[in-house]
């Protein structure tokens, strides 16, 4: 068990692992319940902004990984999976670490014939429509073999984790 299913017993899905287990209702109400909380939190920390839940709180910045695969999976996007040898097995987002401290980047993936890379535009950016609600910078980049993936960061102003005054 990591740190933050101690923490919470929660963890939202990032497309890393297998599909979480146990009936589809239980999980949609500990997603809405984990992404509840994560709003209050933004509520009683975000004292300056006239619309608090409309800014990522701290506690994101420090956590951005999880935060965006929650407001993705509150948002009912699917996750995609793996299974225990690392074949993916589901189609939908991806969400890991960005490139710089406090980002994430977002992919469309799915199983090989799934036809993940001809959904992905559409579907990133159904994902950076949610994250940009949400008061994230959600930018759509093309990679390599020209597959398309989101790069989120906090907005303009917020300091990043690790960032220098």
């Amino acid at each position: 068990m990591s740190a933050g299913e101690e923490e919470s017993g929660f963890e939202p899905a990032t497309g890393e692992g297998p599909l979480p287990p146990g009936p589809a209702g239980r999980r949609a109400a500990s997603v809405r319940t984990a992404f509840a909380g994560m709003l209050q939190i933004r509520r009683l920390t975000n004292t300056g902004p006239a619309s608090p839940e409309t800014v990522p709180a701290a506690w994101e910045l420090h956590r951005t990984v999880r935060a965006v695969a929650l407001a993705l999976e509150a948002a009912g996007l699917p996750a995609s999976a793996v299974d225990a040898s690392g074949r993916r097995t589901a189609t939908g987002y991806r969400v890991a670490a960005g490139t710089s401290p406090g980002t994430a980047r977002v992919e469309w993936l799915g199983p090989p014939g799934s036809g993940a890379a001809h959904e992905e535009e559409g579907e990133l950016t159904r994902c950076a429509a949610v994250l940009r609600e949400l008061g994230w910078i959600a930018l759509l980049y093309r990679g390599p073999r020209s597959r398309r993936f989101l790069e989120v960061e906090p907005p303009t102003g917020t300091a990043r984790p690790d960032s220098r005054p």
